[in-house]
């Protein structure tokens, strides 16, 4: 099935990656179901565009803090 695409094929990604997950839900699933899926989809996606810390550098962001 081809979508009409909005904006190229960032939206085609988008709306082929939710058609995907709510075809791998349950028959039974609710909308609350759906919803609770596409948020917690998003929250991982904006988590792992975040910019990289190393481990040295977040230990001294914790020690700066914890001396605050």
């Amino acid at each position: 099935m081809k979508y009409i695409t909005y904006k190229g094929d960032i939206m085609t990604a988008i709306k082929n990656e939710a058609h995907e997950m709510i075809e791998n839900l349950p028959e039974d699933c609710t909308y609350e179901d759906i919803q609770y899926h596409l948020y917690v989809i998003e929250k991982i996606k904006n988590g792992m565009s975040r910019e990289k810390v190393s481990h040295e550098d977040a230990k001294e962001k914790m020690k700066q803090w914890l001396m605050n």
